[in-house]
């Protein structure tokens, strides 16, 4: 007989195949928001190469995906805290803690010795993506950092700063900061490493002291070399700084990174079912969950769904009609494309994400203007706005004003007149192009503004710089996931004649219902 583990998680699946106490098969992929898929694949794989066999052998699921496909194959669902720490007990009698980080969770467990065996304090942490494989991930791909060069880069040596791990955008902002002021990529991931562990240990350990023996699991413990650095450098500290006897040891010593730690939860699945009566759990085939990949999620859709944006082509053209051609009918101002014999000027904002820039005659007429992706160096993202702004047929620069987080770096840089406030920049804006306006809402890369303006002055402000949801960036990577491109955002989003109701609040759990419901068959 054969006892199948599988570990359905937030972004990839893990199976491991027992039989006679021995590992015939395994294997561990991403599974793209498309969970079932990838179990399908396995089971398949799996009655072709070892020859899995319904109503014979026996299948156990753990992790966030397993509660919509285990009973579609007969499976036993196991929760994956008490997998993992069945995996651990069998395996590493003489380890008091464990870290796990997930992609979109992380857990620690204390074992400690009671009356009668091993007493377990656990702690989990999933209402927030700080500190996980995904934050990590993030992060890394807003630096333009791929994944190979992300796995080897070190934290040994390497100067740290300052990053908050509390939020992914309050890593990203603070990422974003130290890159425009000019600090190394590496030393910023060193720093990422370094604050994912400080937050680990913050969040869930609730004060106790993780006595060695460690054991580091999941993903990012295993791949990421700097962050099993940054575990080995904080451990050492505070066994150090609370006298732990290590015996001799070495504090590198008494921290294990299995090669095998991605499939604990797996392997645990396999341990408990293994114990169980043999009527539970056993494997009913593939069939169920097929049909339910191929037809059944789309009736899901049809009870949980609600209507889209529009309802037909000519309900979209309309709203076009009414919003977007509006916009014209509101530029007094600004004659875009007429030229000027005169010296210009220029005003720039180095955004985030962008970097832009509007040529204005003296007569206040926009003569050009420029918008480029920032590529994360606000030196190559200003030589990139000027090229754009010479090959506009800009040549006589009379004035130069810089805002957004980049001002204060490129200011000298470039020999810029001034450094402008953002909400100044705005307000001054709004009193020459609408200048009856109230209200100002500033959607950027990674924050949101509003103001509120009285006789052309900002009366009031509000900033939303310490949650990802509902920015740019948000809207970006979502894009990005999806491979779609940002001009093609709202045409996409608009042709949909149903869609799901979505989480609002957090940017993290917005993240994470967006996978769920994909799992239920909505289409990007």
């Amino acid at each position: 007989m054969i006892i199948i583990g599988v570990d359905v998680g937030s972004t990839t699946v893990k199976a491991v195949a027992i039989r006679d106490d021995q590992v015939v098969w395994r294997d561990y992929q991403r599974h793209f928001a498309k969970p079932a898929e990838q179990v399908l694949d396995f089971l398949d794989r799996m009655q072709a190469e070892i020859g899995l066999l319904p109503e014979r052998d026996r299948v156990c699921f753990t992790g966030s995906g397993a509660g919509l496909i285990a009973p579609r194959v007969g499976g036993k669902e196991i929760q994956e805290v008490v997998a993992v720490a069945a995996a651990v007990e069998k395996r590493h009698p003489d380890v008091h803690f464990v870290s796990e980080i997930g992609g979109e969770d992380m857990k620690a467990i204390f074992f400690k010795s009671a009356a009668g065996g091993r007493a377990k304090q656990v702690y989990m942490q999933t209402a927030c993506s700080g500190g996980t494989g995904t934050f990590i991930e993030k992060t890394a791909r807003k630096l333009r950092i791929p994944a190979e060069v992300l796995s080897e880069l070190p934290l040994a040596g390497v100067t740290l700063h300052k990053i908050s791990a509390k939020c992914g955008i309050f890593a990203e902002t603070d990422a974003n900061s130290l890159l425009k002021g000019g600090v190394p990529v590496g030393e910023i991931i060193a720093s990422l490493f370094d604050a994912v562990v400080h937050q680990n240990l913050a969040a869930l350990t609730k004060g106790n002291t993780p006595l060695p023996q460690v054991l580091l699991l999941g993903g990012p413990n295993r791949f990421f070399r700097g962050l099993q650095e940054a575990w080995r450098h904080h451990l050492g500290r505070i066994w150090a700084e609370r006298g732990v006897d290590l015996r001799d040891a070495r504090p590198a010593d008494r921290i294990q990174v299995p090669d095998d730690g991605l499939y604990y939860a797996a392997l645990g699945c396999v341990a408990i079912g293994s114990r169980e009566p043999e009527r539970l759990g056993r494997f009913s085939g593939r069939e169920e969950l097929a049909g339910w990949v191929r037809d059944g999620r789309q009736s899901d859709k049809a009870a949980q769904g609600r209507s889209g944006l529009v309802q037909s082509a000519a309900e979209a053209d309309a709203f076009r009609a009414a919003f977007a051609g509006g916009l014209a009918r509101h530029r007094p101002a600004f004659k875009r494309g007429t030229r000027s014999n005169g010296p210009l000027f220029v005003g720039c904002d180095f955004g985030s994400t962008t970097a832009k820039a509007a040529v204005l005659s003296p007569e206040k007429d926009l003569v050009h203007s420029t918008y480029v992706q920032s590529h994360g160096n606000p030196i190559e993202d200003a030589k990139a706005l000027f090229r754009a702004i010479a090959a506009g047929g800009v040549d006589r620069i009379a004035g130069l004003a810089l805002t957004g987080y980049g001002k204060d770096l490129l200011v000298g840089i470039l020999g810029a007149d001034l450094g402008v406030v953002e909400t100044v920049a705005h307000a001054k804006s709004a009193q020459d192009v609408f200048p009856n306006a109230d209200v100002i809402c500033d959607v950027g890369g990674t924050d949101v503004k509003i103001m509120i303006l009285r006789q052309g002055t900002v009366a009031d402000f509000r900033l939303n710089s310490q949650c990802s949801s509902g920015n740019g960036a948000f809207l970006q990577g979502v894009a990005e996931r999806y491979g779609i491109p940002l001009e093609a955002y709202a045409e996409r989003a608009f042709a949909a004649r149903a869609m799901p109701s979505l989480m609002m609040g957090c940017g993290v759990f917005l993240q994470s219902d967006i996978i769920r419901q994909q799992r239920h068959g909505w289409s990007p």
